[in-house]
């Protein structure tokens, strides 16, 4: 019934990837400050509250991609519709949504437009991620449904 998919184990192999490197890049966030004071030519005063953005926003996108790997392990398995992935859908929601409310926090101190392109994006992902949510829990349902009859 399930059919193995190569753009899966790319799409598995991609998350990974990002994962272990978005981590590496959270881990180097506090040591770049000067890098980034330079490059970006930030002033004195917005240095501190740049690399608290970019740290939090990177912690939360690499929980969202730890969560990623999670709902995988089970799609590479056959098995995508359980409970544990419509948790990990909600948890990719708020996580989301979180990310959103750290770059709307960012404009207090240094607006621009792609942080409002930012902001809009993560808000869309927290919805469709919770529409996901709701979508799986109905299949959940229809399968146990299906399984009963059986």
């Amino acid at each position: 019934m399930y059919k193995k998919s190569t753009v899966h184990f790319i799409t598995k192999i991609c998350v990974d990837v990002l994962f272990y490197v978005g981590i590496a890049c959270c881990l180097l966030v506090p040591f770049s400050s000067n890098w980034l004071v330079r490059y970006f030519n930030f002033q004195g005063k917005t240095t501190t509250p740049m690399i608290i953005v970019l740290l939090l926003s990177g912690v939360a996108s690499v929980y969202i991609l730890y969560q990623l790997k999670t709902i995988f392990k089970t799609l590479l398995v056959g098995n995508p519709f359980i409970d544990a992935n419509v948790t990990c859908l909600r948890k990719i929601a708020v996580s989301s949504f979180l990310i959103s409310i750290i770059y709307i926090f960012k404009c207090l101190f240094s607006f621009t437009i792609s942080t409002l392109v930012i902001i809009a994006i993560f808000i869309i992902a927290s919805l469709f991620c919770l529409t996901l949510k709701d979508l799986f829990k109905q299949a959940i349902n229809y399968k146990e449904e299906n399984d009963l009859t059986v």
